[in-house]
């Protein structure tokens, strides 16, 4: 977190996250938000990076599991914070 509100975070999820919407659900939620940032897919689950107010981030955050696509089933959300920088969005 920055001295200026701003927060960039990076998270790993897994579960049931391919092939049911997961990324267009985390690009909307974020998008909802006003947050920048990026999603993709990989074998093991889905990475995120978002960044913005801080407040924005942490409703992001807050409730994403619960509010998954209904065919997905998130296992775990792992969170890292990062840096403020230029996060390109996706």
């Amino acid at each position: 977190m920055t001295g200026n509100g701003r927060k960039r975070v990076r998270l790993r999820i897994t579960g049931v996250v391919q092939g049911v919407g997961f990324r267009p659900f985390v690009w909307r939620r974020a998008v909802r938000l006003g947050l920048a940032g990026w999603v993709e897919n990989d074998p093991g689950g889905v990475t995120v990076e978002a960044e913005g107010d801080q407040r924005a981030v942490s409703a992001f955050v807050d409730g994403l599991a619960g509010a998954a696509p209904p065919l997905g089933h998130v296992t775990s959300v792992a969170l890292r914070d990062l840096p403020c920088g230029n996060v390109p969005t996706a």
